[in-house]
């Protein structure tokens, strides 16, 4: 695999709230912080773009809400921000797309030359498989590290419910199979970074 020396990574709503099991019943892939800490440090390090996205929830029982405490970025991601050699955005947004966020993703990408992302983090088959599809829809080539991204169990209609193993898993074979992104690990985009 080969990784442009401009490919940005994407980091997506990597925010405290998402610690509130109460809220969001139980998770998947307890390794997805350390992977995505990985990411970013590979990324720093090799001076490659990095975009940190929040999500500042306009709904009123959610812990992303702006001005509470979840909405804020977890720690490891905190420490990171401004550590990197490379370009750096803080997006905000309000709907599952990084590509709907302030400032204009799409935009910045095109300014600095960019076609290659990589998108992890929270969670993974709402914000972190809408920006993929809506960055593979946009000719952009992206990466989905699937170790680097984790969900919640979900109920649906009818009284429908799947883990949040099986939703991940929907989600790579979607994205994948689908031609939106290719869905690979966190070690094979770190070896290839650098």
């Amino acid at each position: 695999m080969e990784i442009a020396e401009n490919a940005a990574l994407i980091v997506v709503d990597v925010q405290e709230g998402f610690e509130e099991e109460a809220f969001w019943g139980p998770r998947n892939n307890p390794g997805a912080d350390r992977n995505i800490a990985g990411l970013i440090d590979a990324w720093q390090a090799s001076g490659r773009p990095v975009v940190f996205v929040r999500h500042d929830s306009p709904e009123p029982q959610s812990p992303l809400r702006v001005g509470q405490p979840g909405n804020g970025f977890k720690g490891y991601v905190e420490e990171r921000r401004g550590k990197g050699s490379g370009p750096e955005l803080l997006l905000t947004k309000s709907v599952n797309s990084a590509f709907y966020g302030t400032p204009d993703l799409g935009e910045w990408l095109d300014r600095s030359g960019i076609r290659q992302l990589v998108v992890a983090g929270i969670q993974t088959n709402m914000c972190v498989e809408t920006t993929a599809r809506m960055g593979g829809n946009l000719g952009y080539e992206v990466f989905v590290p699937l170790d680097a991204t984790h969900t919640f169990d979900l109920t649906g209609p009818w009284g429908w419910t799947q883990s949040a193993d099986e939703l991940a898993r929907a989600t790579a074979v979607s994205l994948h199979g689908g031609g939106f992104a290719k869905v690979v690990s966190s070690a094979e985009l770190i070896a290839a970074a650098e």
